[in-house]
């Protein structure tokens, strides 16, 4: 038997990031070890809440979650997105409390003493703001050293951006943080919006998950604002599921085509800011280059996805 893929998932939940967050654990190839949290979608304290609620509805409550930045590194981030995920993060869906505390450690520490304890690389897939992962590399260099592979969901090489003409979210609510963690050495998969805008999850495989019992039906019902969002904002009938495609490259590597780039993240206070500026002139040879995701079979991935979460309710 092939070992499990000892995982943590850094998040700001938020619709797609409680979906990705199920995702994982419906995937009998990983070990979820740790849900770290950080400001994002909504403030710190809604998507620590939203990520130890999201665990409970898996009936996992005891994967451990520690809460981490609530602010990025320098600039104040100018806007959350609750007219997206709602106001609380999860679509106006109300789950029910989970029984278990948010672990006492500051989440750098948490993943800090995992990372140094495990015997093997670890997977880390942040899903939000990067403000943790730079934390972790400037006052823990060493136990960033230990991950295995870094799979970020963020940055656009060639799509422009999604809340400014230039900038993908995540990446824009903390550009300092994003252009340390892309300039450092780390082996970095970057899942942009070049992969995630055509990765489109439809009603119908919505439906085929929701009939599949209460976890699947719950996971439908926080989609719903999403879905209002995107044909709203793009006329199309179904949702982009960033997170989870990000997710999908950590648990199943090479789901996304990547290319080696240099990659720069804007960080000046312009209308640039927040872009992820890729260099596609040719491959990086470069020790700070980043695995650029530039193709997916988008239906693949998205069948991927439904079919996980279906297994969810059926206890596979």
């Amino acid at each position: 038997m092939t070992a499990r893929i000892p995982l943590v998932i850094d998040t700001d939940p938020g619709i797609d990031d409680a979906l990705a967050i199920l995702l994982a654990l419906a995937s009998p190839e990983v070990d979820l070890r740790l849900v770290t949290t950080v400001h994002g979608n909504v403030d710190l304290a809604l998507t620590t809440e939203n990520a130890l609620r999201v665990l409970h509805l898996a009936g996992r409550s005891d994967v451990p979650v520690a809460a981490g930045a609530q602010a990025a590194l320098i600039h104040p981030q100018p806007e959350r997105a609750g007219h997206v995920h709602g106001a609380e993060g999860l679509g106006g869906v109300q789950l029910p409390p989970s029984p278990a505390r948010v672990d006492p450690r500051p989440a750098v520490v948490a993943l800090a003493e995992l990372l140094m304890s495990s015997p093997e690389p670890v997977t880390v897939a942040p899903i939000g703001p990067l403000t943790n992962i730079a934390l972790l590399l400037a006052v823990y260099p060493e136990a960033a050293a230990r991950i295995g592979r870094l799979v970020v969901m963020g940055g656009s090489a060639a799509r422009g951006g999604n809340v400014t003409a230039a900038a993908e979210f995540n990446i824009w609510s903390d550009p300092e943080a994003a252009a340390a963690v892309l300039g450092s050495s780390l082996p970095t998969v970057m899942v942009g919006l070049d992969v995630t805008l055509p990765t489109v999850l439809t009603e119908e495989g919505i439906a085929r998950f929701a009939a599949a019992g209460p976890i699947g039906a719950t996971a439908a019902a926080i989609l719903q604002q999403y879905l209002d969002h995107a044909r709203g904002a793009y006329g199309t009938a179904g949702v982009v599921v960033h997170d989870a495609l990000a997710l999908t490259e950590a648990i199943v590597p090479g789901t996304v085509g990547t290319v080696r780039r240099d990659v720069v993240v804007d960080t000046t206070l312009g209308a640039g800011r927040g872009q992820t500026l890729v260099d596609r002139r040719a491959v990086a040879t470069s020790p700070s280059a980043v695995e650029v995701a530039e193709t997916v079979d988008s239906a693949a991935a998205v069948e991927f996805l439904v079919s996980r979460l279906a297994r969810l309710d059926a206890g596979a």
